[in-house]
């Protein structure tokens, strides 16, 4: 006879304590006023458009007169909806106040002059500006552009994967700057995407990027007391097993900053040269002993 399925309580959510909840408030208003300046001052005066809503705002407002600010507001409100239904209310909530702070800021900021009338330069220092300020608002749970929570819905429905479609999405959008503003505008708009695009990654993912190491030895138990004096690093070792031999095999797994990931790489293959070593990137470490112990 079966077992009975045990009943599971789902967790309740706990609700954030009021310094991370101001923290977040304080860094989606910083990302969101960044996204303005980047906007104001070097893209828009210089007819340079971003990708998804930002860029259609940006072409609606050059054909017609209205302020950007009004369309980014406009534009984004169906897909906060959409956010708040698919994603959750902590989201949509961190992408309204991120909008509201992105299109009043455009707003403030139109009458203010453009730094450079260089559409290089603009293209350069915009899409810096503009990818750290939307880098900001995705860490801290918010985003200020409806074109990616429309990739996750036909995402659903088509075999097409969430990048695929907001590429499609951009590539559109920046297609018709060509027709808008000139081909060679659209390039330099292409220019400041592919800048933001790369500036918003490193603001996500950070600086302090670690690398995961496994390491493969019969010197197993010498290698990770050697790291853990000369490196001051822990190490955990797993039970593994040869596929090929089927021999047991003991496995060191190792968290390092990319800094360190040379000396550790020269002690394994002082202690054993034929040791068998990978090396992966990580892009966040929380939690366990990977703080680092002093060594001197």
């Amino acid at each position: 006879m079966e077992n009975a399925p045990m009943d599971y309580q789902p967790i309740r959510r706990t609700k954030p304590s009021l310094a991370k909840l101001l923290k977040r408030i304080i860094f989606i208003i910083l990302g969101a006023s960044l996204v303005s300046v980047g906007l104001e001052i070097f893209l828009v005066p210089n007819n340079i458009i971003d990708g998804g809503i930002v860029g259609i705002s940006i072409i609606a407002s050059h054909l017609t007169g209205i302020s950007i600010g009004i369309f980014l507001l406009v534009l984004n409100l169906p897909f906060l909806i959409i956010g708040y239904k698919q994603i959750g209310k902590t989201f949509a909530l961190s992408t309204l106040l991120g909008v509201v702070v992105m299109s009043l800021g455009t707003s403030y900021l139109h009458p203010v002059p453009e730094l450079t009338d260089d559409p290089l330069l603009a293209a350069v220092f915009g899409g810096i500006i503009l990818g750290i300020g939307v880098g900001l608002v995705i860490r801290y749970g918010g985003s200020l552009d409806g074109t990616e929570i429309v990739a996750i819905l036909f995402n659903k429905k088509t075999p097409f994967s969430v990048g695929e479609i907001v590429m499609f999405c951009n590539i559109f959008i920046l297609g018709s700057a060509g027709f808008v503003f000139g081909w060679d505008h659209a390039m330099y708009s292409l220019m400041a995407y592919y800048i933001a695009f790369k500036i918003i990654d490193l603001t996500i993912d950070g600086f302090e990027e670690s690398k995961s190491v496994w390491i493969i030895s019969e010197k197993h138990r010498e290698i990770g007391d050697t790291l853990l004096a000369r490196l001051g690093r822990g190490v955990t070792y797993l039970n593994g097993e040869g596929g090929y031999s089927g021999d047991d095999k003991k496995v060191i797994f190792c968290v390092v900053t990319r800094l360190e990931e040379a000396k550790l790489k020269s002690i394994v293959e002082e202690i054993d040269e034929h040791a068998f070593l990978a090396v992966g990137t990580i892009a966040e470490v929380r939690g366990g002993r990977f703080k680092k112990r002093d060594i001197h």
